[in-house]
């Protein structure tokens, strides 16, 4: 029997790990801080390990090293390569001696976290078959065949038919070298071109294999933190009803692995796994991480209400399309006890968002959508990019003086990141627009220069308008409710405990509500920040934010 073992990387690069910036949220350990680490279930080696397990005799273990790494209480090591060549050289996965070493990887941030994993399994597992799946290895192969020597193959989009059919065969190179989606160095350096192998009814995936997992480890998902109406809720689980998107956004990849087309899991399906999550599992939150979960309007209302029924509490982590989220719909949500939704609003231009993003929407929907959600009580997270090939300063002005006018309880603004596969990673590369190299960079770090902008422009850009539209013009404080603006500060200061804009207006919340202790302790905390840092006094000076009494 084959023995497989899938491998997640750390999704922060080390630098970014052991020394965040400015910008980033951090974890506290015993040897100090580090960058905080996204766990979210991965939930497509879950799907494809239920899949090989169903069409062929196999044993699979998983390795997720974001949770080993958010686990740890002290962490000395020079490089991750030499922590996974110490991890990986343990008696657990030394006695196990997996055939086949699957590494999956989504984003640039994991590329050379993937490359010193493969290096470290090749040494310490020599015979075994080393693949890779994911956004990166269906993008980049030929960069991955040209750093590394230790795959032997690259899956080019989605693996379940894939890798099934590879472990079926009796001639495994064979297949290899046959087979339209498996990307081998020998294809790539014969000009080759490759093929999605879809799995077209995704009913045939079986029950997504959870019990890899140990869920409890899966609790402190960065994810929930940045949504205040989840944070007491627990046995969150994370799933996708469907795969595929049929828009067209400059700035996405998600195509190239699952393809255009819309593929779904029947209404009867969802709601016999998420029966099974609750009973078997425990589960009392989902979070849905379908790329397009409005493309059928009906078939999403229906799984609404099979939330209900249920009694799950659901939240949408990619978004919702806000074209589809009409009053019915939203009264529909909020009846399922859905209380918080992020919006892909995207941006503050209608330029930018027809010219350059391509999308479906216009600023008319987007507050429209936002003050729907005030009335009915849903808290909303905005979320915005800035920084695309064609966009001006004058378009991110004219962002600002909109997202001014909006009363979401919370905006965030990321900065465009050109990922591989996308239309903007392509115009970057054709107009020389890339400052460095594009591997490793994300949604915080921007690395994009162009003709009306530079990407130290967009990082502090950035920075300042969240501090301007969730601080100083805070919806929730400017419109006397500070109860809710408050919990809104005080979760900004449990992700990142030296904030000092967080701790001042938590300080004039508490004033508000008469909570004179926890006012005294965030005025007092307020100023010893600002006082030690000179990155903090600069902008309490910048927005003349006055003495506290």
């Amino acid at each position: 029997m084959d023995k497989l073992l899938l491998i997640v990387p750390p999704y922060l690069t080390f630098d970014n790990y052991v020394n965040p910036a400015f910008n980033e949220r951090t974890v506290v350990k015993k040897s100090g801080n580090y960058g905080s680490l996204v766990t979210d279930m991965p939930i497509g080696l879950l799907s494809l390990s239920a899949y090989v397990k169903h069409h062929a005799r196999v044993d699979v273990k998983l390795i997720d090293f974001n949770i080993v790494l958010n686990k740890l209480d002290t962490f000395d090591y020079n490089s991750f390569s030499d922590f996974f060549s110490d991890f990986l050289s343990a008696d657990e996965w030394i006695e196990y001696q997996p055939t086949i070493i699957g590494i999956s990887t989504l984003f640039t941030t994991s590329y050379y976290n993937m490359l010193d994993l493969s290096n470290a399994a090749r040494e310490l597992f020599p015979n075994a078959l080393i693949i890779a799946g994911g956004g990166i290895p269906t993008n980049m192969y030929t960069e991955i065949f040209r750093d590394s020597a230790s795959f032997d193959a690259l899956c080019y989009g989605e693996g379940e038919k894939p890798l099934s059919g590879l472990l079926g065969s009796a001639d495994r190179e064979g297949f290899l070298k046959a087979h339209p989606s498996w990307i081998t160095r020998e294809k790539v350096e014969s000009g080759e071109s490759f093929k999605h192998d879809f799995v077209q009814n995704l009913d045939e995936i079986p029950f997504y294999d959870y019990a890899l997992l140990n869920p409890s480890e899966y609790q402190i998902s960065p994810t929930m933190k940045n949504l205040p109406s989840l944070g007491e809720k627990k046995h969150l689980f994370h799933f996708a009803t469907s795969r595929g998107c049929v828009h067209h956004c400059c700035y996405c990849a998600s195509h190239t692995v699952h393809g255009r087309k819309m593929r779904y899991h029947g209404a009867g399906r969802v709601r016999e796994d998420l029966r099974r999550l609750r009973d078997e599992f425990g589960a009392e939150t989902i979070g849905f991480q379908d790329d397009n979960f409005m493309a059928d309007r009906s078939r999403a209302f229906n799984i609404i209400n099979i939330a209900k029924d249920l009694k799950i509490t659901f939240f949408f982590q990619s978004g919702l399309a806000l074209y589809a989220l009409d009053r019915e719909m939203l009264e529909n949500i909020k009846s399922a006890g859905i209380n918080e939704l992020v919006l892909p609003v995207e941006s503050g231009s209608n330029r930018v968002l027809n010219e350059i993003m391509h999308k479906p929407i216009n600023l008319s929907i987007a507050k429209r959508v936002i003050d729907d959600c005030r009335e009915l009580g849903i808290d909303t997270d905005a979320q915005l990019l800035i920084g695309l090939p064609g966009e001006t300063k004058s378009d991110i002005e004219d962002a600002r003086a909109f997202l001014k006018t909006l009363n979401a309880s919370w905006i965030r603004i990321y900065v465009a990141t050109p990922l591989v596969g996308s239309e903007m990673f392509d115009t970057c590369v054709k107009n020389n627009y890339l400052q460095g190299s594009h591997i490793g960079c994300d949604f915080k770090k921007a690395v994009v220069n162009t003709e009306h902008f530079t990407a130290d422009y967009i990082e502090e850009k950035a920075y300042f308008l969240n501090l301007e539209l969730n601080f100083v013009l805070n919806s929730d404080f400017r419109l006397g409710n500070y109860d809710k603006a408050l919990k809104g500060f005080e979760n900004a200061i449990r992700v990142k405990d030296d904030h000092a804009f967080a701790f001042y207006f938590a300080a004039r919340c508490c004033r508000m509500l008469d909570l004179e202790d926890k006012y005294l302790a965030y005025k007092a905390r307020y100023r010893e920040i600002v006082e030690d840092s000179e990155f903090w006094k600069g902008y309490a000076n910048q927005f003349q934010l006055g003495a506290l009494e």
